[in-house]
Protein backbone atom coordinates (compact mmCIF):
# COMPACT_ATOMS: atom_id res chain seq x y z
CA UNK A 1 0.00 0.00 0.00
CA UNK A 2 1.55 3.49 -0.75
CA UNK A 3 1.79 5.72 1.90
CA UNK A 4 1.18 9.51 1.51
CA UNK A 5 4.79 10.56 1.36
CA UNK A 6 5.32 8.34 -1.35
CA UNK A 7 5.13 9.94 -5.10
CA UNK A 8 2.60 8.55 -7.37
CA UNK A 9 3.74 7.56 -11.17
CA UNK A 10 2.20 10.14 -13.89
CA UNK A 11 -0.41 8.70 -16.31
CA UNK A 12 1.12 8.45 -19.41
CA UNK A 13 -1.36 8.24 -22.73
CA UNK A 14 -0.45 8.29 -26.20
CA UNK A 15 -2.40 9.26 -28.81
CA UNK A 16 -1.72 8.55 -32.45
CA UNK A 17 -3.59 10.31 -35.66
CA UNK A 18 -3.73 7.40 -38.62
CA UNK A 19 -4.07 7.52 -41.97
CA UNK A 20 -3.52 4.33 -44.25
CA UNK A 21 -0.74 3.24 -41.85
CA UNK A 22 -1.18 -0.68 -41.99
CA UNK A 23 2.61 -0.91 -42.11
CA UNK A 24 4.13 1.45 -39.77
CA UNK A 25 1.57 1.29 -36.90
CA UNK A 26 1.78 -1.83 -35.46
CA UNK A 27 5.57 -0.99 -35.17
CA UNK A 28 5.26 2.22 -33.51
CA UNK A 29 2.88 1.31 -30.68
CA UNK A 30 5.04 -2.05 -30.14
CA UNK A 31 7.98 0.23 -29.45
CA UNK A 32 6.35 2.42 -27.13
CA UNK A 33 7.81 2.11 -23.46
CA UNK A 34 5.67 0.19 -21.04
CA UNK A 35 4.85 2.86 -18.94
CA UNK A 36 2.83 4.61 -21.13
CA UNK A 37 -1.14 3.53 -19.76
CA UNK A 38 -3.00 4.08 -23.18
CA UNK A 39 -2.29 4.28 -26.89
CA UNK A 40 -4.71 5.77 -28.63
CA UNK A 41 -4.81 5.00 -32.49
CA UNK A 42 -7.36 7.21 -34.05
CA UNK A 43 -8.02 5.99 -37.64
CA UNK A 44 -8.68 8.50 -39.61
CA UNK A 45 -10.90 6.91 -42.59
CA UNK A 46 -8.15 4.81 -43.85
CA UNK A 47 -9.07 2.16 -46.59
CA UNK A 48 -6.26 -0.09 -45.70
CA UNK A 49 -6.03 -2.53 -42.58
CA UNK A 50 -5.02 0.12 -40.14
CA UNK A 51 -7.67 0.04 -37.66
CA UNK A 52 -6.83 -4.03 -37.58
CA UNK A 53 -3.16 -3.88 -37.05
CA UNK A 54 -3.43 -1.02 -34.51
CA UNK A 55 -6.04 -2.90 -32.37
CA UNK A 56 -4.09 -6.40 -32.80
CA UNK A 57 -0.96 -4.57 -31.25
CA UNK A 58 -2.51 -3.14 -28.23
CA UNK A 59 -4.19 0.05 -28.86
CA UNK A 60 -7.47 1.40 -28.14
CA UNK A 61 -8.81 2.53 -31.69
CA UNK A 62 -10.81 5.20 -32.52
CA UNK A 63 -12.53 6.11 -35.65
CA UNK A 64 -12.74 9.45 -37.11
CA UNK A 65 -14.46 9.29 -41.13
CA UNK A 66 -13.14 13.13 -41.83
CA UNK A 67 -10.00 13.35 -42.72
CA UNK A 68 -7.73 16.03 -40.76
CA UNK A 69 -5.13 15.33 -38.70
CA UNK A 70 -6.10 18.19 -36.32
CA UNK A 71 -10.06 16.36 -36.61
CA UNK A 72 -8.54 13.56 -35.30
CA UNK A 73 -6.57 14.58 -32.05
CA UNK A 74 -9.57 16.35 -31.59
CA UNK A 75 -11.43 12.98 -31.92
CA UNK A 76 -9.05 11.43 -29.53
CA UNK A 77 -8.93 14.32 -26.73
CA UNK A 78 -12.85 13.80 -26.62
CA UNK A 79 -12.62 10.38 -25.87
CA UNK A 80 -10.15 10.94 -22.91
CA UNK A 81 -12.22 13.93 -21.39
CA UNK A 82 -14.92 10.72 -21.09
CA UNK A 83 -12.36 8.46 -19.05
CA UNK A 84 -12.84 7.80 -15.42
CA UNK A 85 -8.92 9.33 -14.76
CA UNK A 86 -7.79 11.67 -17.02
CA UNK A 87 -3.67 11.60 -17.83
CA UNK A 88 -1.34 13.40 -16.42
CA UNK A 89 0.62 13.82 -19.60
CA UNK A 90 -0.66 12.96 -22.76
CA UNK A 91 1.85 12.48 -25.60
CA UNK A 92 0.97 12.84 -29.51
CA UNK A 93 3.37 10.59 -31.75
CA UNK A 94 2.59 10.38 -35.79
CA UNK A 95 1.90 6.63 -36.94
CA UNK A 96 4.35 6.22 -39.81
CA UNK A 97 7.42 5.57 -37.98
CA UNK A 98 9.70 8.55 -38.42
CA UNK A 99 10.23 9.08 -34.68
CA UNK A 100 11.52 7.07 -32.89
CA UNK A 101 8.90 6.02 -30.15
CA UNK A 102 11.36 4.47 -27.39
CA UNK A 103 11.86 8.53 -26.80
CA UNK A 104 9.30 9.28 -25.53
CA UNK A 105 11.24 9.31 -22.24
CA UNK A 106 13.30 11.97 -23.36
CA UNK A 107 10.01 13.63 -24.26
CA UNK A 108 8.50 13.75 -21.28
CA UNK A 109 11.51 14.21 -18.76
CA UNK A 110 11.81 17.65 -18.64
CA UNK A 111 7.94 17.92 -17.77
CA UNK A 112 8.65 15.19 -14.80
CA UNK A 113 12.23 16.75 -13.47
CA UNK A 114 11.75 20.55 -14.40
CA UNK A 115 8.20 21.24 -14.10
CA UNK A 116 7.72 22.07 -17.82
CA UNK A 117 4.14 21.87 -19.64
CA UNK A 118 4.62 21.39 -22.73
CA UNK A 119 7.95 19.64 -24.39
CA UNK A 120 8.55 19.80 -28.32
CA UNK A 121 10.73 16.45 -29.61
CA UNK A 122 13.03 18.89 -31.71
CA UNK A 123 14.38 17.30 -35.26
CA UNK A 124 16.43 19.82 -35.94
CA UNK A 125 18.27 19.71 -32.67
CA UNK A 126 18.20 15.78 -33.13
CA UNK A 127 19.72 13.34 -36.11
CA UNK A 128 17.96 13.24 -39.07
CA UNK A 129 18.57 10.31 -41.25
CA UNK A 130 19.59 11.64 -44.97
CA UNK A 131 16.33 11.88 -46.85
CA UNK A 132 13.91 12.08 -43.89
CA UNK A 133 12.68 16.03 -44.29
CA UNK A 134 12.27 17.12 -47.95
CA UNK A 135 13.53 20.75 -48.71
CA UNK A 136 9.98 22.05 -48.51
CA UNK A 137 9.57 20.38 -44.65
CA UNK A 138 12.73 21.76 -43.24
CA UNK A 139 12.36 25.37 -45.16
CA UNK A 140 8.83 25.36 -44.14
CA UNK A 141 9.45 24.54 -40.42
CA UNK A 142 12.70 27.16 -40.77
CA UNK A 143 9.94 30.14 -41.78
CA UNK A 144 7.44 28.79 -39.10
CA UNK A 145 10.11 28.92 -36.13
CA UNK A 146 11.67 32.32 -37.33
CA UNK A 147 8.38 34.00 -38.02
CA UNK A 148 6.88 33.15 -34.42
CA UNK A 149 10.17 33.85 -32.94
CA UNK A 150 9.63 37.43 -34.65
CA UNK A 151 5.94 38.04 -33.39
CA UNK A 152 5.59 35.81 -30.66
CA UNK A 153 9.02 36.03 -29.21
CA UNK A 154 9.22 32.01 -28.98
CA UNK A 155 12.25 30.11 -29.24
CA UNK A 156 11.02 26.84 -30.99
CA UNK A 157 13.51 25.11 -33.41
CA UNK A 158 10.24 22.88 -34.69
CA UNK A 159 7.18 22.10 -35.45
CA UNK A 160 8.04 18.57 -34.79
CA UNK A 161 4.78 16.37 -34.15
CA UNK A 162 6.07 14.15 -31.27
CA UNK A 163 5.29 16.10 -28.42
CA UNK A 164 4.21 15.75 -24.56
CA UNK A 165 2.23 18.27 -22.77
CA UNK A 166 0.32 18.20 -19.71
CA UNK A 167 -3.55 17.58 -19.89
CA UNK A 168 -4.34 20.31 -17.58
CA UNK A 169 -2.68 22.25 -19.97
CA UNK A 170 -3.74 21.03 -23.15
CA UNK A 171 -7.04 21.76 -22.23
CA UNK A 172 -6.57 25.07 -21.13
CA UNK A 173 -4.71 25.96 -24.53
CA UNK A 174 -8.39 25.53 -26.35
CA UNK A 175 -6.79 23.74 -29.30
CA UNK A 176 -9.64 24.23 -32.61
CA UNK A 177 -7.28 23.12 -35.61
CA UNK A 178 -8.69 20.54 -37.93
CA UNK A 179 -5.74 20.01 -40.16
CA UNK A 180 -2.52 21.05 -41.00
CA UNK A 181 -2.57 24.11 -38.26
CA UNK A 182 -2.51 22.17 -35.58
CA UNK A 183 1.05 21.42 -34.39
CA UNK A 184 1.88 25.20 -34.92
CA UNK A 185 -1.89 26.64 -33.28
CA UNK A 186 -0.75 24.84 -30.28
CA UNK A 187 2.63 25.97 -30.25
CA UNK A 188 1.58 29.78 -30.83
CA UNK A 189 -1.37 29.78 -27.80
CA UNK A 190 1.09 27.63 -25.66
CA UNK A 191 3.03 31.25 -25.55
CA UNK A 192 0.37 33.49 -25.83
CA UNK A 193 -0.83 31.41 -22.12
CA UNK A 194 2.80 31.88 -20.67
CA UNK A 195 3.07 27.81 -20.67
CA UNK A 196 6.46 27.01 -19.34
CA UNK A 197 7.83 24.69 -22.68
CA UNK A 198 10.82 23.54 -24.35
CA UNK A 199 12.60 21.30 -26.31
CA UNK A 200 14.57 18.37 -26.79
CA UNK A 201 16.77 16.41 -29.80
CA UNK A 202 14.82 13.65 -31.29
CA UNK A 203 15.84 11.45 -34.36
CA UNK A 204 14.21 11.30 -37.57
CA UNK A 205 13.93 8.59 -40.17
CA UNK A 206 12.37 7.95 -43.81
CA UNK A 207 9.05 7.50 -42.73
CA UNK A 208 7.26 4.24 -44.32
CA UNK A 209 5.05 4.76 -46.93
CA UNK A 210 4.52 8.35 -48.88
CA UNK A 211 3.88 11.08 -46.77
CA UNK A 212 0.04 12.44 -47.04
CA UNK A 213 1.69 16.17 -46.60
CA UNK A 214 5.38 16.45 -48.08
CA UNK A 215 4.57 13.94 -50.38
CA UNK A 216 2.70 15.53 -52.42
CA UNK A 217 2.48 18.90 -54.29
CA UNK A 218 -0.92 19.99 -52.92
CA UNK A 219 -0.10 18.59 -49.03
CA UNK A 220 2.99 20.99 -49.35
CA UNK A 221 1.12 24.05 -50.68
CA UNK A 222 -1.75 23.35 -48.42
CA UNK A 223 0.20 22.92 -44.86
CA UNK A 224 2.20 25.68 -46.26
CA UNK A 225 -0.77 28.04 -46.55
CA UNK A 226 -2.37 26.36 -43.44
CA UNK A 227 0.91 27.35 -40.80
CA UNK A 228 1.08 31.36 -42.80
CA UNK A 229 -2.41 31.58 -42.00
CA UNK A 230 -2.25 30.36 -38.19
CA UNK A 231 0.60 32.50 -37.66
CA UNK A 232 -1.64 35.52 -38.91
CA UNK A 233 -4.62 34.38 -37.27
CA UNK A 234 -3.03 34.51 -33.28
CA UNK A 235 -0.81 37.25 -33.96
Amino acid sequence: MKTENQPTSPIIDVLIPAFNEENSVGKVIKDLPSLVRNIIVVNNNSNDATRNVAKAAGAIVLDEPIKGYGRACLTGMDFIDQLPEPPDILVFLDADYSDYPEQLLDVIEPILTSDMDMVIGSRALGAKEKGSMTLPQVFGNWLATTLMRWIFHTSYTDLGPFRAIRWKALKAVGMEDQDYGWTIEMQIKAAKLGLKTTEVPVDYRKRIGVSKVSGTVKGVFGAGYKILYTIGKYS
